[in-house]
Parts: C-alpha cells; structure tokens; sequence
C-alpha cells in the first residue's frame, strides 16, 4: 500500500505541531521519521493510523481518500513504546486478540487463528513463550510480542512510535537489525519514529528529517548523511564542527585560517558557516607554513579502533573535536599540549547571503 500526506496541519491550543506537511511513503518501503522532540513525528504517525484528526489536509491509502475513515477502516497496525500488552492474557492470547474480536463474519475459526498466532510467533522466534504472560518476559521480547500482535490482523501498513525507545542500548541494536530481517520478508509499508539518528539510518529504505513541524529533508540514508539540505540536518546527523567565518569570492576565512569553497565564487562579503565531521578532519603536528588551521591538543581519548582528540583553536580557544584511525595516533604519538594542524577532507559551507559583513 502506498501512503501520502497532503498539506497536512494541526494545531494543539497556539502550539503548531503539523506545518503544511506533504509526504509520500512508497509500498513495501520502512521509512523512519527522525527529528528531536516536539518536532511532530508522532503527531504524524497518528493522524496516519486515524488515532489523531488534523485540522486540514489529507490522508491518501493507495491514492484512495481515508481522511474520514475510522482507524479499524485503515487496515492499520500499530506498535507503541511501551508494549501496551494485556498482562492478564497469555503471549499466545495478546496476539491472538485482534482476530478473536473481528465481527463474527470476519473472525477466522479458531483452527486458523491457532494456527496463525502459531506462524506469528515463530516468526518473531518466540513461539516456546506461547503460555507467558507479559510480566514474565523481558523488554525485548516484549516488544517482540507487540509486532506479533499487529501483525495478526494482517495490516496493509505497519507504524511503530519509538517501538526500542524503552529498551536499554544493547537490545535496541539487536532489535534493530531483527526488525529489517523481518521487514525484508514481510515488505508491509512500514513508517517508524525515532529520535535515535543511528538508528534510523541502519534501519529504514528513508529518511524523514522533521524539526518544528516541517520536513527539512526526506530522502535515503545516504543521502541525508552525505548530502545535508540544511544546518538542521547537518547538526542532528551525527557530531560535527562549526567554522564561523566570512564568505568572499569562493574563499571562507575562518580565523586565521582560510578555505577554498568553489560553490559560492559569487558570494561577495557574508557570513558562512563550514560544518566538517570529525572524521573528515587530518591531523598532523605543527610545522611553520602549513596550511589549515592552528589547534592544540588538550585531551585524546584512544580505545578501540578509533582516537577522538579534544583541540583548541590558537586563534579563538574554540573546541575542535577530530576522530582518526587508533593506529594513526600511535604513529604520530601525540602528547596533551602539542601543538597541531588540522584540515578538512570536506566540508559543506552554508551562506546567509542576507548577513554583510
């Protein structure tokens, strides 16, 4: 099934939480809505299931209007946070349940609904948990009976609120990777929100980036990794570093330092902002005549495969934090208080083209 949003806005009280969203969620994709909190990805997620109305926009389902359906008319499965698993039932009874109250011309027998929860819960691999009850088992498995369960009435689309956002980091890595497997298999339509940028970029076929209720980027996750449409994006990917400086013919000065930045030949006097990632950033020691820009080191931080040096730029005391291979910074063998040189592999350079110097 496919899925978009038309113009899509809603407001709680003065808060606007949905900004003229349009979006389209191709079938059989996992797409993930990633942005901070309060940003609307939830609110999203629920006026797609019918949980949540919006004030104006649409809703289509196979370019078919649902605006108005009730959400037992979406043929929608949702999963939430927090399991909302029933503890007085049994594992095999929570994911029997959504089949059992179907009317009566719709219910299967209780043959076929044995033998579909029986399917379900080897394929989440937890059919020997059949007789638990939910307090028995852990977050993990869990939040494994939560998928069963939605998927039990066979829903043409899969949304999942945070589904790993209660589970402790290392079951979130397992989960995660379970969670394409199965998605592979199943290729349901599938929008899950996440605040967890790694995880979203691991998981999903797309990425939806949204902050104060607009979407700044959608796109794969390579895409939104590599090629950033906005400092938002570039700041919420991951760590990066920020050279404020002034744009002039293709030449950012920054400091003491300068960078070519061919892109914005025409820009004539305005504040730029170069974001470079940490391992985008060589290092070597200091030599008169070198160019990049002048730092120190003040601490480094070496286990594991890679060395994250804490810097200090000698022209302004800005933190400067650079990631190198382990075995790089034994061969230079740094001290704290050496005096360095850093340069960008790559940056990207936004200009405020309003903002004259």
């Amino acid at each position: 099934m496919t899925i978009e949003v038309k113009n899509i806005r809603k407001q709680f009280g003065q808060f606007t939480a949905l900004d003229n969203v349009s979006l389209q969620f191709p079938a059989g994709e996992l797409t993930a809505l990633l942005g901070p909190s309060g940003c609307g990805k939830t609110t999203l997620l629920r006026i797609i299931a019918g949980l949540e109305h919006p004030d104006s926009g649409q809703v289509l389902l196979d370019t078919e209007d649902a605006s108005n359906r009730h959400v037992r008319e979406r043929q929608v499965g949702f999963v939430f946070q927090h399991y909302a698993l029933f503890k007085h039932m049994t594992v095999f009874e929570n994911v029997a349940f959504g089949l059992r109250v179907k009317s009566r011309k719709e219910r299967p027998s209780e043959q076929a609904i044995r033998d579909k929860v029986r399917q379900l819960l080897e394929l989440v691999q937890l059919d020997w948990l059949a007789d638990r009850f939910p307090p028995q088992l852990s977050g993990g498995q869990r939040q494994r009976i939560a998928l069963a369960r939605a998927l039990a009435v066979e829903p043409r689309v899969l949304l999942l609120d945070e589904p790993f956002g209660a589970l402790d980091a290392k079951v979130r890595k397992e989960l995660r990777r379970w969670l394409r497997r199965l998605h592979d298999d199943l290729h349901v339509t599938s929008i899950f929100v996440t605040h967890d940028q790694e995880e979203a970029l691991e998981v999903a076929d797309q990425v939806v980036l949204m902050n104060k209720g607009r979407v700044e980027q959608l796109g794969t996750p390579d895409a939104v990794y590599n090629h950033p449409a906005s400092p938002f994006v570039y700041g919420f990917l991951g760590n990066v570093n920020l050279f404020h400086g002034r744009v002039h013919e293709g030449v950012l000065a920054s400091g003491d330092a300068n960078f070519h930045v061919p892109d914005h030949a025409g820009v004539q006097d305005s504040q730029g902002i170069a974001y470079v990632r940490p391992h985008d950033l060589d290092v070597e020691r200091y030599a008169p005549g070198l160019d990049g820009i002048v730092v120190k080191l003040r601490r480094a931080h070496a286990i594991g495969p890679l060395a994250q040096l804490d810097l200090e730029r000698a022209d302004n005391a800005e933190l400067i934090e650079a990631v190198i291979p382990n075995e790089r910074y034994r061969q230079l063998q740094l001290k704290d208080g050496e005096t360095l040189v850093v340069r960008p592999r790559r940056m990207q350079v936004f200009v405020d083209a309003g903002a004259a110097i």
